[in-house]
């Protein structure tokens, strides 16, 4: 846990999965992609805390409100031949930004990978979000232009893994 200026940063626990997807509904909003979300709290709170844990998340609390989050889980890098974190999502509500809750968000899951011998920390930005974009590199992040996200899903996904 930590806290400064009022902020306390923690790990998400089991009763905040509702919580925590009213602030990715929030995030689907802001980028335009409400329409893009089909699963729901109940999934979240099972990837989050099940059996099995697919994702982590960081909460961050103001005045005992959540007012942003940071989402992620490992990956691996065989070159490193080293775990990673991918950070899924991050996101503060509007009327909070700018008072340091994403950088404080990013520093806490940099700090997750460094105690747990990551290579690397990575994540996605839109290219529209110049102001993210900005924001990234201010914290020393490289924005890799010559690379391209590929992507497999619903219909298409079933199909690539149909077994023949």
């Amino acid at each position: 846990m930590t806290s400064h200026n009022n902020l306390i940063l923690r790990f998400a626990e089991p009763a905040d999965y509702s919580v925590l997807f009213k602030l990715i509904q929030g995030l689907a909003d802001y980028e335009k992609l409400s329409h893009a979300i089909t699963g729901n709290a109940l999934e979240l709170k099972e990837h989050l805390f099940g059996s099995h844990r697919y994702i982590e998340a960081i909460l961050a609390e103001s005045a005992g409100q959540a007012v942003g989050f940071a989402l992620f889980f490992h990956n691996y890098s065989t070159f490193l031949t080293k775990p990673g974190i991918y950070l899924e999502d991050l996101f503060v509500l509007p009327e909070y930004r700018r008072q340091g809750i994403g950088k404080a968000l990013i520093t806490k899951v940099a700090q997750i990978a460094v105690e747990r011998n990551c290579g690397r920390l990575e994540w996605s930005v839109l290219d529209w979000n110049e102001s993210a974009q900005e924001f990234y590199r201010s914290m020393g992040a490289s924005i890799l232009d010559d690379w391209r996200i590929c992507r497999v899903t619903e219909d298409a996904l079933t199909k690539l893994g149909a077994v023949n």
